[in-house]
């Protein structure tokens, strides 16, 4: 007989409460967890079929080293050995840039970056390649600028406003926020309560919206510039909360004084009293912003995101219930990493700086082949496929092909992992403890640590783990006193006196906790991640321990073992601190407390943005006359993280949208096999017609063109994009305005 365990998804940044029906060590089904205080049950298509993750043919199970064109199985003492030995002669031969990190957590599994950073900077690398880099550390960046720190952005605080804006955002299919389906329908049907979408195209959240504004596609940029315009020009900002709240609110205005508005929404496309008629909404309501890869992937993409953190500023709505808040957070999900601070490391070739902590995954094939002498030749690569999930896969293959070394830490046999020196396999997170650190509730802070709820097959280690061995081998765990492990396995209280001990005579092995506690407190726990959180907990800051206390925690020197041990009981995940909801400014950390909202570097890149400049950049090109969006959130994608496409079986989950107008005139019928040609290479793909999409416009999903039991599934719309089409600044690819055109095959 089976039983019914808790856990949450893996698929998505919502890690919705799941409860898994499991027989031996297979997951047979799931539903919605009605316990888990975030999700309530809520789950979509994607997490009720989140067992073809879990269950694939494809599954690794042992280390494996390339030799020639195959593999070779080999022990875990061989493989760690190996690549340590590799890595060691690497960077000592060519310096620490020579080596890069990719990886850190992904949708549902942080706890691998606890070590995996630690063993990068062990290594003196500060090459840290993430996803975030991929999409959001634009926004992260601006944010930064106004609150003092790039990991103090803010959220949607739906729950409080009567009015939301979606910008780029079509939460009906990517959620972004809890229950985003449930709670968008239930905007859209409350008669006091208005859902505004500005989205090119008739999107899933479009159709149930009260106003939508069906921009130019390329033009969020020009359409946000203009609206604060209006608002400025009209006198209808919130100029006691600029007084109050804001450092740089009249600097601000200079960019936006004498700004022909109305030209601006014609080169938009819309209709000038309609957008008018919006902002004047935007003064009057009470409402919060949802900005989605629309913006982040877009023209413009972080001159974007700055102006509409500056829409939210002059209409008061940033830090004020209702609006946009600072969450509060057990961990940030990245680091501040000031690029004017000159310890900021930059990459070599391309010279773009770490923002977030992080850089972006844009650049690292050039970084790569440059022939840079501090180029990068090794990768370690952990829970990440770009040669499927990232812009440019033809350079990809090029770049990670010219590698000395190669190693992929993973769950399955990835088009990553096909190309590396070594495999290593890595346990799901059905198979594991882990969880994630984002940030979506306000103002409780919700934390889950999922636990095993299926035993692994063959020897897949937690990824944690695999980290530890490595810095092991490369002799950067420090000897610890045998007291300290006998500590361990006695009880936590006498373990952590101990190593408090232990730190006091020995505060230089702070810095490599995590790998002292993996060693220590995790053969006790069973887990180098469950270890990690105790610390984790043990060391919490102040601000966040007086948040814990308002959900209820004891403050005093054993909080951290309290929230512990509430984390093992609540299976479904709890609210662990709750931040204050009144006071929201007091997280800025500025040190007056204030929004910064006049960044000068943007000045002349807003001043650019201006109507007859932008007609002229969005002028076809006659050899791509139209438009792709390269990349669809939709139920029948998961970016890489379902290769068997069993799960999509009998569904068109990977076509190429058409609208009907462009169709007509192209002699393109639904169904019909069509070549879509961008300037980084063409596909051929089934066209789907259908007014989903705008005239002039052509949509292909991602997260597609996986190689499945020697199969490719679908088409890999990365293989149509250029690495170089970037955003100048923070290098986000700009897949939502790629030239292309479409020929019937």
């Amino acid at each position: 007989m089976g039983e019914w365990r808790k856990t949450a998804c893996v698929l998505c940044a919502q890690n919705c409460g799941l409860e898994a029906y499991v027989e031996g060590d297979t997951m047979v089904k799931v539903r919605g967890d009605r316990d888990n205080p975030r999700s309530r049950g809520y789950v979509c298509r994607k997490g009720m079929n989140v067992v073809f993750h879990q269950h694939h043919r494809d599954r690794l199970t042992h280390p494996l080293k390339r030799v020639g064109s195959s593999f070779v199985k080999i022990s875990w003492e061989e493989a760690v050995g190996e690549i340590a030995w590799k890595l060691k002669e690497i960077v000592e031969r060519h310096g620490p840039r020579s080596f890069a990190y990719m990886g850190g957590g992904g949708q549902a599994c942080h706890f691998e970056a606890a070590f995996g950073v630690r063993l990068m900077r062990k290594l003196g690398s500060r090459y840290h390649y993430s996803a975030l880099g991929q999409e959001l550390t634009g926004i992260f960046w601006a944010s930064g600028r106004f609150t003092g720190r790039q990991y103090l952005f803010t959220i949607a605080d739906e729950g409080e406003a009567d009015m939301i804006l979606a910008v780029g955002w079509n939460g009906m299919e990517s959620h972004q926020m809890p229950r985003a389906p449930v709670v968008l329908r239930e905007f859209s049907r409350d008669p006091g309560k208005l859902l505004v979408v500005i989205d090119p195209r008739k999107s899933e959240t479009a159709r149930i919206a009260d106003i939508h504004l069906d921009l130019r596609p390329g033009t969020d940029a020009l359409l946000t510039r203009a609206m604060i315009a209006v608002i400025l020009q009209e006198g209808w900002e919130d100029r006691e909360y600029l007084a109050r709240h804001t450092v740089g609110h009249e600097e601000i205005r200079s960019l936006f004084a004498g700004f022909d508005a109305p030209e601006a929404v014609r080169v938009c496309g819309l209709d000038f009293q309609r957008v008018r008629e919006v902002c004047r909404l935007l003064t009057t309501r009470r409402w919060c912003m949802h900005t989605d890869l629309g913006v982040y992937m877009n023209r413009h993409s972080t001159a974007a995101s700055y102006l509409h953190l500056l829409l939210a500023a002059v209409c008061g709505r940033l830090c004020v219930r209702g609006g946009n808040v600072i969450p509060g957070h057990l961990m940030p999900i990245g680091a501040h990493t000031d690029e004017r601070d000159p310890k900021t490391w930059r990459t070599v070739a391309t010279g773009f700086p770490a923002l977030m902590g992080v850089f972006p995954p844009n650049v690292l094939p050039e970084e790569i082949t440059s022939g840079h002498p501090e180029r990068v030749r090794a990768v370690l690569c952990c829970q990440s496929n770009p040669l499927r999930s990232y812009a440019d896969t033809t350079a990809y293959e090029e770049a990670f092909r010219a590698l000395d070394l190669l190693v992929t830490c993973e769950l399955a046999m990835t088009e990553t992992a096909a190309l590396s020196h070594y495999v290593l396999p890595a346990r799901s997170g059905y198979e594991s403890w882990d969880g994630t650190f984002f940030a979506w509730t306000f103002p409780e802070v919700y934390f889950q640590m999922r636990r095993p709820v299926v035993e692994a097959r063959g020897e897949p280690l937690e990824l944690g783990e695999i980290h530890v061995r490595l810095a092991e081998a490369l002799g950067f765990i420090p000897p610890l006193p045998a007291d300290l492990h006998e500590a361990a396995a006695k009880d936590r209280l006498t373990f952590g006196l101990a190593l408090m001990g232990f730190l006091r005579e020995n505060p230089q092995a702070l810095a490599d906790m995590p790998f002292i506690l993996a060693k220590t407190l995790g053969p006790r726990l069973g887990s180098v991640h469950l270890a990690a959180l105790w610390g984790l907990l043990q060391g919490a800051p102040k601000d966040f321990r007086k948040a814990a206390a308002r959900a209820g925690f004891k403050t005093g020197p054993t909080m951290g073992e309290e929230l512990f041990r509430a984390v093992l009981d609540h299976p479904e995940g709890l609210i662990i601190a709750v931040a204050d909801g009144e006071d929201n400014f007091s997280l800025i950390a500025h040190e007056d407390k204030r929004l910064h909202i006049h960044i000068p570097e943007m000045d002349d890149w807003v001043r650019e943005i201006e109507p007859g400049r932008e007609e002229e950049a969005l002028r076809p090109d006659p050899r791509f006359p139209m438009i792709l969006q390269a990349g669809r959130h939709m139920r029948m994608n998961a970016n890489t993280l379902m290769r068997d496409p069993a799960w999509n079986e009998g569904k068109r989950a990977c076509t190429v949208l058409v609208n009907p107008a462009d169709g007509e005139r192209l002699g393109i019928g639904d169904g019909d096999q069509v070549r879509v040609v961008t300037a980084a290479g063409e596909a051929v793909i089934e066209a789907e017609v259908t007014e989903a999409t705008r005239e002039g416009q052509v949509i292909i999903p991602h997260g597609f063109g996986l190689v499945y039991q020697g199969v490719i599934y679908g088409v890999n719309v990365n293989r149509l994009t250029k690495a170089a089409h970037r955003d100048p600044f923070a290098a986000t690819p700009l897949h939502r305005y790629v030239p292309c055109r479409l020929e019937k095959v």
